[in-house]
């Protein structure tokens, strides 16, 4: 581990949040273009979300990407990241991000943490790992059959 590989994956994780919400100021999924996140991916990422989200599995590559981020804005009207922690060791990044978000379909509004495993080589991350407090209280939040 190296002073500069932890700058570089503290940097290319700034880099692609800020780019995230440039993605999302300009109308996100299905409006905005994916070409402004495309660089901070390596072409064979790999996201994985707990199955039991709405949103849930291994999303691969730029297409996958783009694909998570329509099933995430099908289910999500808002989703704020109020607050992120940077955690660097080399290739493994730890963010904790407090988010605020509500629910499209039922317009239920809810905050909570993610903590995610971030993987950069080369400049680029290669893998996503979300870990989330309560997968059944966001779920629950996002279906329309649960008063």
């Amino acid at each position: 581990m190296t002073l500069s590989s932890i700058t570089d994956s503290v940097t290319v994780l700034t880099g692609m949040y800020a780019a995230e919400a440039q993605y999302l100021a300009a109308g996100g999924p299905g409006r905005a273009s994916f070409d402004v996140l495309a660089p901070f991916f390596a072409p064979g990422v790999v996201l994985h979300q707990a199955d039991a989200l709405p949103y849930g599995g291994t999303w691969r590559g730029h297409t996958g990407l783009a694909e998570f981020f329509l099933a995430m804005g099908r289910v999500w009207e808002k989703f704020d990241m109020v607050e992120q922690k940077f955690l660097a060791t080399g290739e493994t990044a730890v963010v904790l991000t407090q988010v605020h978000a509500r629910a499209r379909a039922t317009g239920r509004e809810l905050g909570f943490p993610i903590l995610q495993t971030i993987t950069v080589r080369d400049r680029q991350i290669t893998e996503v790992r979300p870990f989330y407090w309560d997968t059944h209280a966001i779920a629950e939040a996002c279906s329309p059959d649960v008063l």
